[in-house]
């Protein structure tokens, strides 16, 4: 009985001990989930409002020149390379002018055989003009003289005084049939010559087209500015195979009317295009300051202010959760060294926040589309939604937390998840028999 009892106390007192064991044992695993994961303070402060990012030198004001609107298709044969500096009427541009040139002598030719049509129907006109007057002339003539022989009738005989009036009939039919026909071939003759002054009109505009044709052969840079070829879409109809660029255009391309072939950037109104992300886009906005540094000129510090931020998200070829706003950067002062198309790097200058809660910008995560700072909770963290009002590119100014508590720097619900893998994953340490 001694013996029962004895082992009772016992197998109540192990029992006692794992249990201890086992409490201890979750209290320290506990206490080390939690002291292993990096914590911060929430403080209060000013928090100056910096985005750095990264542009693109462009012109504010630029003039495309295009293939010139002829018939068929172009062949280039002289095109200025990207990075000249043109001067005004500069050719950047040459078109072969073959066709042209053709079109040119074939408008002449035509010009020349109407002039020499108008000419001959002047000359036929005026040679048919005096026939008619000689020919007017002589009828009149005629009829006189047939008048005259009839007041001989009282002297001839009933037979000849007959044919003095048939021949007095006939003259003055053949003077009334001259003035009846010269004034109509006269209408004729200048109706002939409307019409071949109307082709002579066409003719001349022919040749003016053909003269215009070959003129515009030339691209001319209508400003002065710097040169940028486009590029040549055309080359595969218009089709981008993947994961190719299009080459620019150069000597021997065929263009279309109409192409865009090379623009003329002017240097005097250069401006910086930037994106910013969506965590700095609450910060930037129209009037602030902004300093640019070019590269390839180190040493040089510009200003400027911003002159526009996009209100939707730029399409791109990036991540969708990658949401990138388009931003211009106007420059106080232009300066003749800068170039198009030269990358430069851009710090924002924003209004400084006085007095904010503040906390850093690994200290805030997303949760189910909502913004939270995990705070201390009995052995672990809890969520808790923050509202963000300000970014810098370190701090945060926060609504929601008050001052002096406690944030995780890293997500405890992410470690804590990796532990226990790595746990699940870890060797056994137990002997066996």
């Amino acid at each position: 009985m001694k013996g029962l009892r004895r082992r009772l106390v016992l197998g109540a007192g192990v029992l006692a001990l794992g249990a201890v064991a086992f409490g201890a044992t979750r209290l320290q695993a506990r206490v080390e989930r939690t002291s292993t994961v990096p914590t911060v303070r929430v403080r209060r402060g000013d928090l100056p409002i910096r985005v750095h990012t990264l542009g693109e030198l462009r012109s504010a004001r630029s003039t495309m020149l295009l293939g010139p609107a002829v018939g068929g298709a172009l062949q280039i044969v002289a095109i200025k390379p990207t990075g000249t500096v043109a001067s005004a009427q500069d050719v950047l541009v040459e078109f072969d002018p073959s066709e042209q040139e053709f079109n040119l002598q074939q408008a002449r030719s035509e010009l020349l055989e109407v002039q020499e049509e108008i000419k001959k129907t002047n000359l036929e006109a005026e040679i048919q003009s005096a026939q008619d007057e000689v020919a007017l002339l002589q009828a009149r003539f005629a009829v006189r003289r047939a008048e005259l022989e009839v007041t001989r009738n009282e002297l001839v005989s009933a037979i000849d005084a007959q044919k003095n009036l048939l021949n007095v009939e006939e003259a003055r039919r053949q003077r009334a049939q001259l003035e009846q026909d010269i004034p109509a071939r006269q209408k004729s003759n200048r109706a002939s010559l409307v019409v071949l002054e109307e082709k002579l009109a066409k003719a001349r505009l022919k040749m003016q087209q053909a003269q215009r044709g070959i003129e515009e052969m030339k691209l001319r840079a209508p400003v002065a500015g710097l040169v940028s070829v486009q590029e040549n879409r055309g080359i595969f109809g218009g089709w981008r195979p993947p994961g190719m660029t299009f080459p620019e255009y150069r000597e021997g391309d065929l263009v279309n009317p109409g192409a865009a072939i090379t623009e003329v950037l002017q240097a005097d109104q250069i401006e910086v295009k930037g994106k910013v992300d969506e965590a700095d886009r609450i910060s930037v906005s129209p009037g602030l300051s902004a300093e640019i540094r070019v590269d390839g000129m180190p040493g040089v510090l510009l200003h400027g202010k911003v002159k526009s931020v996009a209100g939707l998200a730029a399409r791109g070829w990036g991540l969708p959760s990658q949401k990138k706003f388009d931003m211009v950067v106007g420059l106080d002062k232009p300066d003749s060294r800068l170039r198009a198309g030269v990358t430069t790097e851009v710090l924002i200058i924003g209004a400084e926040l006085r007095n904010a809660l503040l906390i850093p910008r690994q200290a805030v995560f997303e949760q189910e589309g909502k913004l939270v700072a995990y705070v201390p909770a009995g052995s672990g963290f809890e969520p808790r939604d923050v509202q963000v009002k300000q970014r810098s590119e370190s701090f945060v100014a926060v609504e929601g937390l008050a001052e002096g508590t406690l944030v995780a720097l890293v997500n405890p619900e992410d470690r804590e998840a990796k532990g226990k893998k790595e746990g699940s994953s870890a060797p056994s340490m137990g002997g066996g028999r």
